[in-house]
């Protein structure tokens, strides 16, 4: 019998990865009744990462806008916005299988035990991460614009999810570290602000050092931060976290030729919060820059810059769907360094 598997905030990153589940195992995905509406008329489409273009046909996937379609399902990948963590849990339980696994594929630190918190006692949750970018290209169709290896809790109950995701084409890998890992994505995540504000493509944004300064000086205190409190980021890459702000410190030139084997990013590649505002919607920024902020102030340290940014990141919320102002890098590493008073 194949695999039941039901996504839970079905949006670019649940629809990716439910499209590519589909060819292996019985999807449901659950979203916005709109974006729903648009699956069950069309199916999917999937570009990048590597893989031909990718149709998938409305019969293979099974899409509603009820929590109670994920009843049945052996695996619920949770894939809302942390905001919308606990409502998730409050929403779903209910129509949980006793022997369901719950995965949080979100952005922050938080979340597994949110949903731990807020779902039956004795529900099974798994921490999970998503290192690549997603964006949606169309009504029913998504562009993978960067690469990496999606990570799982390296637990018995997530053995036949990381087969399903291998069988799927996706390169999945069982971690027993994952707290450090969600920290190390924490602060590849503080770049989502700095995107979103830049209004730019990734390539693009990333390619140009005063937006990479300010980057740096978020990941520094974030650093700071995570000194004081014990944590230890995981390594996911070819360069140690301690030694990243320096390397986005380097002339445009350096940093392509240093960059260039792990910054695989295409040219359609945008930050999921430049998504948001584009689109109206609320930001993760406070489980992103705000969770540095309030981490330092519980050890005596102030994260002026990452502060600022929640701020700059509100403002462009309230200015509506479209309409955030687009800051120059040279601008923005200006108020940002006045921030921090430098």
């Amino acid at each position: 019998m194949p695999l039941r598997i039901a996504v839970f905030g079905a949006g670019s990153v649940g629809c990716h990865l439910g499209g590519l589940l589909a060819a292996v195992c019985e999807v449901t995905l659950i979203g916005r009744p709109q974006a729903m509406e648009a699956v069950r008329e069309r199916g999917l489409r999937l570009t990048g990462g590597g893989r031909a273009d990718t149709r998938i046909a409305p019969a293979l996937l099974r899409a509603s806008s009820e929590p109670s379609a994920v009843a049945g399902a052996d695996y619920v990948l949770v894939t809302v916005k942390s905001g919308a963590t606990r409502e998730a849990a409050a929403a779903i339980g209910p129509h949980l299988g006793t022997d369901a696994v719950v995965v949080s594929f979100q952005n922050g630190l938080r979340n597994p035990e949110v949903l731990r918190a807020a779902l039956p006692p004795g529900a099974v949750v798994l921490t999970g991460m998503v290192p690549y970018n997603v964006v949606r290209t169309g009504s029913a169709a998504f562009h993978q614009g960067t690469a990496g290896a999606l990570m799982v809790d390296d637990t018995p109950d997530a053995g036949a999810l990381v087969a399903a995701l291998r069988r799927a084409g996706l390169e999945a890998q069982p971690r027993a570290d994952m707290g450090p890992v969600q920290y190390a994505k924490l602060l590849m995540n503080l770049n989502n602000a700095v995107n979103a504000l830049s209004g730019l493509p990734l390539r693009d944004q990333l390619g140009a050092r005063a937006y990479r300064r300010c980057l740096a000086l978020c990941q520094e205190e974030a650093l700071a931060a995570f000194r004081a409190a014990g944590v230890v980021p995981a390594r996911l890459g070819p360069v140690p976290v301690s030694l990243t702000p320096r390397l986005l410190r380097l002339p445009d030139a350096v940093f392509r030729r240093v960059a260039a084997a792990s910054l695989r990013v295409d040219g359609r590649a945008r930050s999921s919060m430049w998504e948001d505002l584009e689109r109206g919607r609320p930001t993760e920024v406070g489980s992103l820059q705000g969770e540095v902020v309030a981490l330092a102030a519980r050890h005596g340290l102030a994260a002026p810059v990452n502060a600022r940014l929640v701020e700059l990141v509100r403002e462009a919320e309230a200015a509506g769907a479209g309409r955030a102002r687009r800051w120059p890098g040279a601008e923005l590493y200006a108020e940002l360094r006045g921030a921090a008073g430098r």
